[in-house]
């Protein structure tokens, strides 16, 4: 059992554990994660069936992923245990310990003097314990190699957290429209897109949505999103996740002349009594001319929407019509009038929404691990053991005072003196 234990905290099995956990990690990059099975043996016909077996399609969800994470976990645990054991010890047991160290470095009189004037001016203070003299510093740097173990441990926890927790959903938005979610703690937070666009002014694709995030409680952020480029505000933090392509089709009252602009990505009929209307079907890209004259869409487009064509459905006084409409086209049923546009493109957005708790302890851990690194490397404690004879140095980090001492007397050591 000592020995198992001994394993699991080692620091050769923590760096075996994080160099797996790295290499997942790239391939769950690699690969695109939680995508359909006929998506995966279309992209890798090959070695679909190896990839899906071996769970790469879902890499951070797997069960070895996980299993790696929670040894990893134990590690730093235990790791952390035994530091916490010297940490809580106190400042007194530490000296304690240096006083019982043996004379390592033997000195003349003279270095002896020299030492401790260098020891004093430093700021080291003097303890007598057990017939010798201890000088010492920093003894709170003791707790550096223990809070940043802790702090790896709380990151990797808190990072899993934020990993798994998080409510994620995907909504579609209109440009100049919004859409909203309702909050945990009441209320409703909302998502307005005032523009999208697939191209930059040079024609380089680069979909990005210009959004603004207004939180349950009134505070509102702007700013612009595009592909890993998301917009994090509060718990909640936007994608730009999808864009699709929708109709546009000013309907205008001929009684009053009032209009309106619709965007429609699905089956939708417009009309003011309920009976009598259009109905929207679908959006094509393309279309061919019959040799009738007639316009038929064609849906095997290269890419993108070079000419549109507009499939719907007139309903009037219970008889059904069948056209295909081109942008500015116009047709009337009753007293509106619908005038169909160049289609619009529009974003999908993917909103993660993290407990707030997740993104404190986050700054939390990172906070520790700043403080934890300065005191390991950078104001580490230092006990130097002193008596006639000459000096040794103590704790666990001693390489830095040894080096200095070593420069500082070492024409006063009892070997050059004889």
């Amino acid at each position: 059992m000592k020995k198992l234990l001994n394993f699991l905290r080692s620091m050769r099995f923590g760096i075996v554990l994080l160099i797996l956990i790295a290499a997942l990690s790239v391939v769950g990059s690699v690969i695109p994660q939680e995508r359909a099975a006929a998506w995966y043996a279309e992209a890798y016909p090959a070695w679909h069936t190896l990839l899906l077996a071996l769970r790469l399609n879902r890499v951070f969800k797997s069960w070895y992923f996980l299993a790696l994470l929670s040894l990893l976990c134990l590690n730093l645990t235990l790791c952390s245990l035994l530091r916490a054991l010297a940490v809580f010890c106190g400042p007194q047991t530490l000296v304690e310990g240096c006083a019982r160290m043996k004379t390592l470095v033997q000195l003349t009189p003279e270095g002896l003097t020299k030492l401790e004037q260098h020891l004093q001016s430093t700021g080291c203070r003097m303890t007598d314990c057990g017939g010798a003299r201890v000088w010492h510093k920093r003894l709170y740097g003791r707790f550096g190699s223990f809070l940043t173990h802790l702090a790896i441990l709380l990151t990797i926890l808190v990072g899993a957290a934020a990993l798994y927790l998080p409510q994620v959903v995907d909504l579609d938005c209109m440009p100049g429209e919004s859409v909203v979610l309702p909050a945990k703690n009441g209320g409703t937070a909302r998502f307005a897109v005032s523009d999208f666009r697939v191209t930059d002014a040079s024609g380089r694709l680069d979909y990005t949505s210009a959004l603004t995030v207004t939180l349950p409680d009134g505070r509102s952020k702007s700013g612009e999103i595009s592909v890993n480029h998301p917009l994090s505000f509060g718990s909640y933090k936007v994608y730009q996740q999808s864009y699709g392509t929708a109709g546009s089709v000013t309907v205008t009252n001929l009684e009053n002349d009032g209009s309106d602009v619709f965007l429609l990505a699905e089956l939708s009929f417009l009309s003011l009594d309920n009976v009598n209307g259009l109905w929207y079907v679908a959006l094509y890209p393309d279309y061919i001319v019959t040799a009738s004259g007639e316009r038929m869409p064609v849906s095997n487009a290269g890419g993108g929407y070079p000419r549109p064509i507009y499939h719907v459905q007139l309903a009037e006084n219970g008889e059904q019509t069948l056209r295909f409409l081109v942008p500015g086209d116009t047709v009337e049923v009753g007293t509106l009038r619908f005038t169909f546009n160049e289609p619009v493109n529009y974003p999908g957005l993917r909103i993660k929404i993290t407990p707030t708790a997740v993104n404190a302890l986050l700054v939390v851990g990172f906070v520790l691990m700043l403080l934890g690194l300065t005191l390991l490397f950078f104001l580490p404690p230092v006990l130097v053991r002193v008596d006639g004879e000459g000096y040794a140095v103590g704790g666990a980090k001693s390489e830095g005072t040894r080096l200095e001492l070593k420069t500082l007397l070492k024409d006063c050591e009892r070997e050059a003196y004889a």
